[in-house]
């Protein structure tokens, strides 16, 4: 009896401390660069406001009509996400960047209205993220009127929807890398705008610094996001 109490102590104590040093893991997240955030703070075209469980980016002058339900990459800070957005709010689309459960985007099994109804004036809605967000998102695509991938890659097929999917990839990604994109290239619409920026890598799409596997990048960080946000802008107009 002593022994199968020793081993259930064993067993409880071990599991405990894989939830411990998990929770630590998980909780260790890519912090946005300050500099970059506090371009957006001040920028007085866009308004930022923490909404407990999303951070909201609104425009202050003509609103579109439209708004992005974005979902952060695996353990990074979702105010890192703030500089990408900041042209494209500006123009006048709302951004809902979410907070994930624990960091990690497949965690989160809220669905889209959670986030929508921070803006409620929006009438279309699509859903996008970055690396392991945008594979969430990809599941959440049908709930949606738009797709957008940055730096990612779907794992389930949307292939037969309607959806309007804008797919933006770095030539020097060394987490999804050219070769995955391409990969999974099939299981989206055959009408899915693909656009990749040659010499950016997998943290140019967010302000978070450099991060462990990925690949040098051979373009500054402000022209890829000026080439990110360009494109995002112009697939957001014709988004419907």
């Amino acid at each position: 009896m002593n022994r199968a109490l020793r081993w259930t102590a064993w067993v409880v104590a071990v599991v405990v401390l894989v939830a411990v040093v998990f929770l630590v893991w998980a909780n260790i997240v890519m912090q946005g660069t300050r500099s970059a955030a506090l371009q957006v703070w001040r920028d007085d075209r866009v308004t930022v406001r923490d909404a407990g469980d999303s951070v909201v980016m609104t425009p202050t002058g003509t609103a579109d009509g439209k708004g992005i339900v974005f979902i952060p990459g695996a353990k990074v800070d979702p105010y890192a996400y703030m500089a990408t957005f900041r042209q494209v709010v500006a123009a006048g689309t709302t951004v809902v960047i979410t907070k994930p459960t624990l960091h990690l985007a497949f965690f989160d099994t809220r669905p889209l209205a959670t986030f929508e109804a921070h803006a409620p004036d929006v009438s279309t809605w699509a859903v996008g993220g970055h690396s392991l967000g945008g594979v969430r998102a990809c599941q959440l695509a049908p709930d949606a009127d738009g797709l957008l991938l940055l730096g990612s890659y779907c794992a389930n097929d949307i292939s037969r929807s309607y959806i309007d999917v804008l797919s933006v990839s770095g030539s020097r990604d060394g987490l999804s890398t050219p070769a995955k994109v391409s990969a999974a290239r099939h299981l989206l619409p055959s009408t899915a705008t693909m656009t990749e920026i040659d010499g950016s890598n997998h943290a140019d799409f967010g302000a978070y610094g450099d991060q462990p596997g990925d690949d040098t990048a051979t373009i500054s960080r402000s022209d890829a996001r000026q080439q990110i946000s360009a494109a995002i802008e112009e697939w957001v107009r014709g988004l419907q």
